[in-house]
């Protein structure tokens, strides 16, 4: 089983640090909360020092987590009980690794384990969230209603990233396109050149001579780029995913010019959503900015949120405990604080999801006819530069004669 260092805060407010064996997180939490701490962290603790490459399977889509929810919340109401619900999804669930786990959970349920606790054993595929919901939904015996709540919840998340998808389709063949056409130049075009150059006594000129040394390079030493290709990959796949890297380069993307607005307005509307959706059911805040602080995306601003977290510990008000955490735009924290005051924060929340929601959308648009124009120039302007150094030659040979 693996090794889990944690760090919690008990009743007097002490932070308390420590390593747990277990086979989840989630283990590790609940042995936290039974001595009647407050988790602040847990994280799994590396055995191996310097670059691992994780072969850990991604999460389900959020259409799969939506569909889902919206099938066994439609089941429930119809009458039927957990069980039997959980025997129709695992035979028309489409995504084999949910359906899988389904078979699983059908066996925990027969046994007398709750939904809840047969999910958490897998947490690469049901995110803490979706868990989180439904244990509250069982324990208030108004699971088929959070559940609905939870559908419509991935609903809109599967909506924002099929948007983001959509932004970056052209944008990503354009690159593609304008690398096969530079390789294809510089690979089979130039070499002809090359050797009609060299049958010549013309002095090449300087932008001729860079892409001929160009274009030897890549057949000389293609191994070598191949190779560095494949260590810019397993670099991001492991020191830029997890720990100081993740959070250096989620600071990054923020302050990136362009993009980096955008990624703040889809953080502030999965914050503003969630948080309404965990706190509507019934959950407490502190348990509630745990929660929410993992479906954010950014690392960084998790780690502000659990900064927060300890002040709202303290008997601080979310509005306050948040306001230096810069990642969250001004209007988040008005909104918040609105909220606190006039006792429907929740309500507060959801408007605000929606301005960020259509914020995100009008932002990926903005972004979209910003940097398409941008790329058609550049990929003009290098493919341009390598013709005219191909021609250029032509010209003085033709002087020459």
């Amino acid at each position: 089983m693996p090794l889990f260092k944690y760090e919690a805060m008990n009743k007097k407010g002490e932070k308390i640090h420590g390593e747990f064996i277990a086979n989840n997180k989630s283990e590790v939490l609940a042995m936290i909360r039974e001595n009647n701490y407050y988790p602040l962290l847990v994280e799994e603790k590396n055995s191996k020092k310097g670059i691992e490459f994780s072969l850990k399977l991604k999460k389900v889509k959020a259409k799969d987590l939506a569909i889902f929810c919206r099938q066994l919340c439609t089941l429930l109401q119809a009458g039927m009980d957990i069980l039997n619900s959980i025997n129709v999804l695992k035979k028309q669930t489409e995504n084999s690794k949910m359906r899988k786990s389904l078979e699983v959970v059908y066996e925990e349920i027969q046994k007398g384990v709750s939904l809840s606790q047969s999910l958490k054993k897998f947490e690469d595929i049901y995110p803490h969230l979706l868990v989180n919901m439904i244990e509250a939904g069982e324990e208030t015996g108004r699971l088929d209603v959070i559940i609905e709540r939870m559908s419509k919840h991935y609903e809109r998340e599967n909506k924002i990233n099929n948007k983001i998808k959509i932004a970056l389709v052209y944008p990503i063949i354009l690159i593609i396109a304008s690398v096969a056409v530079v390789t294809f130049l510089l690979t089979y075009v130039m070499p002809t050149f090359i050797s009609m150059f060299e049958g010549s006594n013309t002095e090449l000129p300087g932008p001729t001579k860079v892409i001929i040394a160009m274009s030897n390079g890549i057949k000389s030493y293609w191994y070598l780029i191949l190779l560095f290709i494949i260590i810019i990959i397993l670099i991001n796949r492991s020191l830029l995913k997890k720990g100081k890297g993740k959070i250096a380069w989620d600071r990054i993307k923020l302050k990136m010019p362009l993009i980096g607005n955008t990624f703040i307005k889809i953080i502030s509307a999965r914050f503003t959503r969630g948080l309404a959706t965990v706190l509507s059911s019934g959950i407490t805040m502190i348990s509630a900015i745990e929660i929410v602080s993992k479906i954010l995306g950014n690392s960084l601003v998790e780690k502000q949120l659990m900064n927060s977290r300890e002040k709202v510990v303290k008997g601080i008000t979310l509005g306050e405990a948040i306001e230096n955490i810069e990642s969250l735009p001004p209007m988040v924290n008005a909104m918040i604080k609105i909220g606190e005051e006039s006792g429907a924060l929740d309500e507060v929340l959801d408007k605000t999801a929606d301005f960020y929601e259509e914020e995100v959308e009008q932002a990926l648009t903005k972004m979209t006819a910003i940097i398409e124009p941008i790329l058609i120039l550049i990929m003009g302007l290098i493919i341009g530069f390598i013709v005219i150094a191909m021609v250029m030659p032509m010209f003085d040979m033709y002087n020459a004669i």
